[in-house]
């Protein structure tokens, strides 16, 4: 049997984001449950260049390849394999492994792309949209007419989360960067706020309190969020984005510095607040394949727009691509596309 070359960005270990080359490679026999995937488009998320540099738990030992995301079509498939076929068009989730070219999946971790959607939205989906989804109904227990505050309501997450919370009948807000992310959040029939070098005095200026707040920034952000919690209030983190390192790699006096000054929460004073924080982060589903089925089946039965994808790359392109995600102007996902 002839062997199946792919081209892969692999970086022999983590610490820098230059590390990661392009590298051709033979890829493994396909195992009876497994399905090959050419791939049509990949997906990069923040946790992405967290692993590339060295800031992410879960990273591998040594070399590896980035990718949490990708979308394809079947091209092949293991005689165990009873779902998919040759010619169905998949959007998928990988722990690691995603800046690939062609690859071999457990079909488990494959969903059906909708026929209308293209697939760089299908790339654009499942990670960024499963976030949303367990902070809001998982860990935030959203109810109709909660009173939400979604941090970066432009990016990836954030703006699933605003279509997430309006579809399940509760009231988003959402806080961006800058006049144009307002702009793009307005026009799409949502309440957006640019936020402002002192965050406290902007919620207090507006005299607002939620039931839930989702923040993937951190530092005086996220400490503002969770005072202005009400009672039974929830704040649900699921990333630091004031961590982001630098071009290449971080720098760990800045990161040092910002670490002790970070948010700091008394369960004592929780208690009689009567407020909650929570934080997680998604990886560990990928060994909790049923519970990860069943939270993909409950999100996408919730019946909203396809995601926005506001930035498309070649597949050669991918440290462009980086410096984009990294930049912090993005609107919606970035994602690499492959002819």
């Amino acid at each position: 049997m002839a062997i199946d070359m792919r081209r892969v960005w692999r970086t022999a270990k983590a610490g820098a984001i230059s590390r990661l080359t392009l590298q051709q490679e033979a890829l493994s026999e396909l195992a009876n449950d497994e399905v090959h995937v050419d791939v049509k488009a990949v997906g990069l998320n923040f946790a992405d260049i967290f692993a590339l540099t060295g800031l992410y738990s879960a990273i591998p030992e040594g070399s590896f390849i980035p990718g949490l995301e990708y979308s394809g079509i079947v091209t092949r498939v293991g005689s165990a394999c009873k779902i998919f076929k040759p010619g169905d068009r998949i959007m998928a989730v990988s722990r690691f492994g995603g800046y690939a070219d062609q690859i071999h999946s457990k079909e488990d971790y494959l969903v059906a792309l909708p026929t209308a959607w293209s697939f760089a939205q299908g790339a654009a989906y499942l990670t960024q949209t499963l976030t949303a989804w367990y902070a809001l109904n998982d860990l935030g227990a959203l109810k109709p007419n909660h009173d939400v505050l979604v941090q970066s309501a432009a990016g990836g997450v954030g703006l699933q989360a605003m279509k997430l919370v309006q579809a399940l009948g509760a009231n988003p807000i959402g806080t961006v960067s800058s006049p144009h992310k307002v702009t793009f959040l307005n026009d799409l029939g949502f309440e957006a706020w640019q936020r402002e070098s002192s965050f406290k005095k902007q919620l207090a200026d507006n005299n607002k309190q939620f039931d839930l707040v989702l923040d993937a920034i951190g530092g005086e952000v996220q400490q503002a969020s969770f005072n202005a919690l009400k009672p039974m209030g929830r704040l649900v983190v699921f990333g630091a984005a004031e961590f982001t390192p630098g071009k290449n790699r971080p720098n760990y006096l800045k990161a040092a510095w910002q670490y002790l000054r970070r948010p700091k929460y008394d369960v004592m004073d929780m208690i009689s607040d009567n407020r909650s924080v929570m934080a997680f982060n998604l990886i560990w589903l990928w060994d909790q394949v049923e519970l990860m089925k069943k939270l993909l089946a409950d999100m996408m039965a919730v019946d909203i727009s396809p995601p926005h994808v506001g930035h498309e790359f070649t597949f050669e392109q991918v440290h462009d691509a980086i410096d984009c995600l990294r930049s912090g102007k993005t609107i919606g996902k970035v994602v690499l596309l492959i002819e």
